[in-house]
């Protein structure tokens, strides 16, 4: 996870998600973990809906390969480790939620996510 702020900005910034410039995600549900043996902070956000999938902009804009968390403090850059598609329905290809999931290990980067999440 890098924190990516530049300059000062001047007006606050609506927090938003991103895994495709300009397409905002909203998690449906958010769950905070930590690794037992390394101590490290687990963060797995669920999207129950992909808006960069159901507009199919994600043919025309460049993939990062990274979750971008922005906020009036700056961008952050977290990694996935595991990224998974749940289909379900009566044929098995009814989208029903995207999980993602990040560690977490430098506590002043924990600090950074969680006044991201409680904007």
């Amino acid at each position: 996870m890098s924190d990516a702020t530049s300059g000062a900005i001047d007006r606050a910034i609506a927090p938003s998600m991103e895994f495709f410039d300009g397409v905002v995600e909203d998690p449906s549900n958010v769950s905070l973990r930590r690794d037992p043996t390394t101590g490290a902070k687990i963060v797995m956000m669920v999207f129950e809906q992909l808006n960069c999938i159901e507009r199919f902009r994600a043919v025309t804009n460049r993939f990062s390969g990274s979750l971008r968390l922005r906020d009036e403090e700056g961008d952050i850059l977290v990694e996935p480790s595991s990224v998974r598609f749940i289909f379900g329905g009566p044929e098995g290809d009814d989208f029903e939620r995207f999980e993602c999931q990040f560690r977490i290990e430098i506590p002043e980067q924990w600090d950074r996510f969680m006044r991201f999440m409680n904007r």
